[in-house]
């Protein structure tokens, strides 16, 4: 009976109330909750038979936001979020709580709260009870409520400064569990700093504009040398909305280094001109002119008063270089060329003046030959980061950013934990919101560590931030500009700062080097590809009248070929290169010898032309069309050798007939080789080889034409007596007195008349 009355809610027997407070209690022994929420759901997820969540994870708590973020004195704090049943029984007499401390000591501490999922008896606070709470009646299993809890800052009985852990909780019962237990939890930090004690780091972030490469090394055959693009696609993180729009419009106002790839700028300036895209086997006409337009206005107007650095055009993978391209020949002069060209592109398009004197490593990562090659092209400053330059002499607190590493060289090594803050999918507002509070509990912690030693802390984020990754890190820089604890610099100032003398400074050995990046980077055989279509190039480029309009287009796609973004799409990269070696091949291919058949001579000497054809755009010249004789004995060249040469020049689109004088010695046949050559020897396109056949003049030949030339003789002295006989028959009348009479009525118009305008026969010219 007393089973049945508690089941129905009626009283309860006392040995009853009893044991359901032992449970109640015994809930917050730590070994006992963690068989209860822990291994007590293994035997039913092994069997297959629930997956649903349990304990303090049946109820998924969300912290949407937190406002404002880094709260003063006076303030109100203000979180809401989203609850979400995850559990198979709906949760009854529920309340949403807040829990606020303990006060972090140090980074790892940071780091510690902030991997914890569960709620833990003991490790985390009491609630901070009514009025700040919220009762949720019921919440059924699948459904989600939204939540917001608001209270005044001086209720939450924060101390000292530091950091303050933050949790939200959601407390109530289940069919299953009818006592009251925490069924969800959700951590923050709550960085508090009631005053300005003076004490500053000096932060610098770096806010990349960095894109995947999108212009292809074809361009239309038009004089402006209209671009032509792999896909359009770059369109679409230019337009509002989109990646790199956002990057621009949140980066505006903020107090950030702005760290450009130069190959974005020249591919969007492109862009706003008339520009191609390929689809298929042909090209299409871009239309997303107006977006490049106002997207390069809206950067020109945010750089303006900003720091800018120039990465090396078209992001050179610098660890793939060092690792796997710079015993290839030229691989390192492609790397000084993409340096040069770097200042002078964001100068012409951005008109500010950038500096080149920083390289940047994949995610910070170096070891000697990353840094030789990285400062190999002029810079002396590399960007690294503490997981690769770790510290090894016992600190403890994070050391200035700037240090020397020898030879000159300056490595400014990013903070590891504050650079990769705002990675992962941050578009839901409560991965955010969680990033953003971790961020500003790092700082504050990181400043805390020596609060009379300033130091300057340098934040290298990823290269190519998502829209909802850069607008966490706006979230982010926006709440530290009001507050106390740090102050921005600019990452040349940075790079100057005084070294912490205790700071490691010794660059980690190859082997040291991360084994995931090294497994990403460019094979060696990309290089040798790049290194062969770069002599291709220098080949073609001698022979043409106005190479600028190859070398530069194909020039950028060689620096594409290496650029860092290709890292993870080896086969995209691949893809590339030979879309670029192909499109070379049939530009050299367009100046060609025509094919020639054989030749027959039929006398002693003659002339064999061959004809070259130039249907480029722009004209060809320092070329040499060599003619050789594979029997000099029966056929020779011109004086009488066995090979000839003759200069080629052609204006584009036209072909030239270049000739050659043949002499024979004997009937029969005689391979002849036809070739162009730089005029440096260097063989130029394919050979070509015909057949001359020589035929001999025969003595039936010779009376043949002997016999014309003597009819010919013939008829001419017939012709002459003709005219003499008439001659002197027109003399003898004249003398006997009787009028001249024409002898013949018809006027004499053949061409010994003198009367080329007769209207007899036609005069032979």
């Amino acid at each position: 009976m007393a089973e049945a009355a508690d089941s129905q809610g009626m009283t309860t027997s006392p040995a009853r109330r009893w044991l359901r407070r032992t449970a109640s209690l015994l809930v917050g022994v730590p070994l006992l909750a963690g068989l209860l929420t822990g291994p007590a759901a293994l035997p039913a997820q092994a069997a297959g038979t629930s997956k649903a969540a349990t304990g303090s994870r049946t109820v998924a708590v969300s912290l949407d936001t937190l406002a404002p973020s880094a709260p003063v004195e006076g303030d109100t704090l203000t979180i809401s979020g989203t609850l979400t049943n995850k559990g198979k029984k709906t949760v009854k007499d529920a309340e949403v709580d807040l829990r606020v401390g303990p006060r972090l000591s140090g980074r790892s501490a940071v780091d510690d709260a902030a991997s914890r999922t569960g709620y833990l008896p003991g490790g985390d606070p009491a609630k901070l009870g009514d009025p700040y709470t919220l009762k949720v009646p019921a919440l059924a299993s699948g459904v989600s409520q939204d939540f917001t809890l608001t209270v005044p800052v001086d209720k939450l009985e924060l101390g000292e400064e530091g950091v303050y852990q933050l949790g939200v909780s959601l407390t109530g019962q289940t069919s299953e569990a009818p006592y009251d237990q925490v069924l969800g939890i959700q951590r923050t930090f709550l960085p508090w700093q009631p005053e300005d004690t003076g004490s500053k780091t000096k932060l610098t972030f770096l806010w990349p504009l960095i894109a995947s490469a999108h212009v292809t090394a074809e361009t239309g055959s038009d004089e402006q040398q209209t671009p032509v693009f792999a896909d359009d696609d770059l369109a679409l993180e230019l337009a509002p909305g989109g990646r790199l729009e956002q990057m621009v419009s949140l980066g505006s106002g903020l107090p950030v280094t702005w760290v450009i790839d130069p190959d974005l700028l020249a591919s969007v300036d492109a862009m706003t001109k008339n520009y191609r895209v390929k689809t298929g086997d042909t090209t299409v006409a871009g239309t997303n002119q107006a977006i490049a337009r106002q997207w390069l206005t809206s950067l020109q107007s945010a750089v303006k008063d900003s720091t800018v650095v120039a990465l090396p055009f078209a992001d050179p993978d610098l660890a793939s270089i060092a690792h796997r391209g710079k015993n290839v020949s030229g691989t390192l002069s492609h790397l000084q060329t993409a340096t040069e060209v770097a200042g002078s592109t964001v100068e012409t398009i951005l008109h500010v003046k950038p500096s080149t004197d920083f390289a940047w490593p994949v995610d910070g990562a170096i070891d000697p030959s990353v840094v030789d090659v990285a400062t190999s092209a002029g810079a002396h400053k590399v960007i690294a980061r503490s997981d690769s330059l770790e510290e090894v002499g016992g600190l403890s607190y994070t050391p200035t950013a700037a240090r020397p590493v020898g030879g000159g060289t300056t490595a400014v090594v990013a903070d590891h934990r504050l650079s990769t803050a705002f990675t992962g999918d941050l578009a839901k507002a409560g991965s955010s919101t969680l990033a953003v509070q971790k961020f500003l509990a790092q700082t504050l912690a990181l400043t805390e560590q020596e609060p009379d030693k300033a130091r300057s802390i340098v934040v290298a984020p990823q290269r190519t931030p998502t829209a909802a990754q850069a607008q966490t890190m706006a979230r982010a820089l926006r709440a530290l500009t009001d507050e106390h604890w740090t102050e921005p610099l600019d990452l040349v100032a940075a790079a100057g700062e005084k070294p912490d003398a205790r700071a490691t400074t010794k660059v980690p050995r190859a082997s040291a080097y991360p084994k995931k990046l090294r497994k990403q980077e460019l094979p060696t055989q990309a290089f040798q590809d790049i290194r062969t279509t770069q002599d291709s190039l220098n080949s073609f480029q001698v022979i043409l009248t106005q190479p600028d309009r190859v070398v530069t287009p194909f020039g950028n796609a060689v620096n594409r070929a290496v650029s860092t973004s290709w890292r993870g799409r080896p086969l995209e990269a691949q893809q590339y290169r030979d879309a670029v070696r192909s499109y070379l091949k049939s530009l050299t291919t367009e100046v060609q010898l025509i094919t020639k058949s054989d030749v027959t001579l039929s006398g002693r000497s003659a002339t064999i032309p061959v004809t070259v054809q130039n249907k480029l755009v722009q004209g060809i010249d320092h070329l040499v069309l060599r003619l050789t004789s594979g029997n000099s004995t029966r056929l020779k060249l011109d004086d009488g050798g066995a090979m000839a040469e003759q200069p080629v020049k052609i204006a584009g689109g036209h072909s030239q007939s270049v000739k050659f004088d043949a002499s024979a010695n004997a009937n029969g046949q005689a391979q002849v080789t036809a070739r162009l050559f730089t005029q440096d020897g260097t063989p130029y396109g394919e050979e070509m080889t015909f057949t001359v056949k020589v035929s001999e003049v025969t003595p039936t030949v010779l009376l043949v034409i002997a016999g014309g030339l003597l009819l010919l003789v013939l008829a001419g002295i017939r012709m002459y007596t003709q005219r003499k006989r008439a001659a002197a028959g027109d003399t003898e009348e004249n003398d006997g007195g009787e009028p001249e009479q024409p002898s013949d009525p018809t006027p004499d118009t053949g061409p010994e008349s003198g009367n080329p305008s007769g209207t007899g026969e036609k005069v032979d010219r």
